[in-house]
């Protein structure tokens, strides 16, 4: 990404800005550590576009010698809820080729190349995967994929050596949270099924979802620009996912706001999730 991107040229250290989120996403939203965590600087020579939590992350890196240690750190100040584990610390660069044969590398440019993505690759091909990473999935009770940029944030996670292999392997209940828009350049014109069957290819054809949790509702007021754009719901085809072989829990996630936008509720995913959950163990 930008100021991750930078941070990772001139630093040398693994892009931030997805575990910065991460972190901030299990902070108090209330807490003026979190805000400032999140604040992006506008304006400032050498400065502009960086967050805060990124350069927050990148030096407390440099002191305590790794990302892991700098993400414990962190979280200690916010005061989280949670863990936060990065799947691998190898220098991981993300790769894609295009149905039309183009090879295009970088997080960023991957959607600015608008065309269909045939399959992500890593350089290097086996990044080793953190063994807190692989016991945290071994111990799982419930494994939630998504929602998020399919290409982009998701499945990279799949491409870690041994990552795929312990989610098979693990016992724990598997969802995938679909997103509820398509994103233009990276899933134009996907279907519910066709970010399935992208998920499960990169997987090796393993099965790590039992479900997938969808969004049924949308916004009557939803905003023109995504028209603009070029992003549309994605569409629950049934006809195409039925052969997958994985159930699908249907609920309104969307939160409610004036401005037409579509954004998951929090509360309704989690409340989604648990009832699914509790459902399923009782199966």
């Amino acid at each position: 990404g930008g100021s991750s991107g930078r941070l990772r040229n001139e630093m040398g250290v693994l892009p931030p800005g997805d575990i910065r989120n991460c972190i901030a996403a299990l902070g108090d939203d209330e807490n003026l550590i979190t805000e400032l965590f999140q604040y992006r600087f506008k304006t400032g020579e050498g400065l502009e576009g960086h967050s805060f939590g990124n350069l927050f992350l990148t030096a407390l890196c440099s002191i305590t010698g790794n990302m892991v240690k700098a993400i414990k750190e962190s979280s200690k100040v916010l005061n989280i809820r949670g863990v936060v584990l990065p799947a691998t610390l190898d220098d991981m660069k993300l790769g894609a080729e295009f149905e039309d044969g183009r090879i295009v590398r970088g997080e960023s440019n991957i959607p600015e190349a608008h065309g269909q993505i045939k399959q992500l690759f890593t350089e290097p091909a086996n990044c080793k995967a953190l063994d807190e990473a692989l016991n945290a999935i071994k111990e799982a009770d419930l494994i939630i994929l998504g929602p998020g940029s399919l290409y982009t944030s998701i499945i990279p996670n799949l491409l870690v050596t041994g990552i795929v292999e312990e989610i098979e392997k693990s016992k724990a209940k598997k969802i995938y949270v679909c997103n509820i828009m398509t994103q233009p350049g990276e899933t134009t014109d996907y279907t519910v099924a066709s970010h399935i069957n992208a998920l499960i290819k990169h997987a090796k054809g393993k099965k790590i979802i039992d479900a997938v949790l969808i969004n049924n509702a949308l916004p009557e007021n939803i905003s023109k620009g995504y028209a603009e754009s070029g992003s549309i719901p994605v569409r629950l085809d049934m006809e195409n996912i039925a052969p997958i072989g994985v159930e699908i829990v249907s609920q309104k996630l969307i939160q409610e706001n004036k401005q037409g936008l579509v954004r998951h509720s929090s509360n309704r995913v989690a409340r989604a999730i648990h009832y699914w959950y509790r459902k399923s163990i009782k199966k």
